[in-house]
């Protein structure tokens, strides 16, 4: 299974991955990999925040979550991933494997100079998470739990 988180900085996808992830591994003893923008960006020196950067990027990552994918791994990603058309082949090609998860909030939180302008939010076929008044615990219960409707998410 892999679970996409995106939205924009500061909206909780990493922080919220994170807690899936030690939520997977001590409550249903499923080994998880995470793949998060920032280590992507490092790893592969790509500070370009352009559209064509930030398409090579969640390019990247999409490409090393379907291999852990292949090899029977459960993927968590938080990536911006602010492209619709990306994040829809993406889930298009995985089908029951994918789930994408919408983080976003309405409060300032310090990582606005990385907000992307052109950002896509979903529209069909995915899990909304409003952040802003809610607590991480809360959030993540939330994502269980609409995960668990379907068998294979969990």
């Amino acid at each position: 299974m892999i679970y996409w988180f995106t939205g924009q900085p500061g909206s909780g996808k990493t922080t919220l991955a994170r807690h899936l992830q030690d939520y997977l591994k001590n409550e249903k003893n499923i080994t998880t990999y995470h793949i998060d923008g920032d280590d992507i960006r490092e790893i592969f020196d790509n500070k370009d925040y352009s559209p064509d950067g930030r398409r090579k990027n969640i390019d990247l990552a999409q490409k090393i979550a379907l291999f852990l994918h292949t090899k029977n791994t459960s993927v968590i990603v938080s990536l911006v991933s602010p492209y619709r058309d990306q994040r829809e082949d993406f889930k298009n090609r995985l089908g029951d494997n994918i789930v994408e998860i919408f983080t976003h909030t309405t409060q300032i939180r310090g990582r606005e100079n990385f907000h992307s302008p052109d950002y896509e939010n979903p529209q069909t076929n995915f899990i909304d998470i409003d952040t802003t008044d809610i607590q991480e615990v809360d959030s993540l219960k939330t994502i269980i739990t609409l995960c668990q409707n379907n068998i294979q998410f969990l």
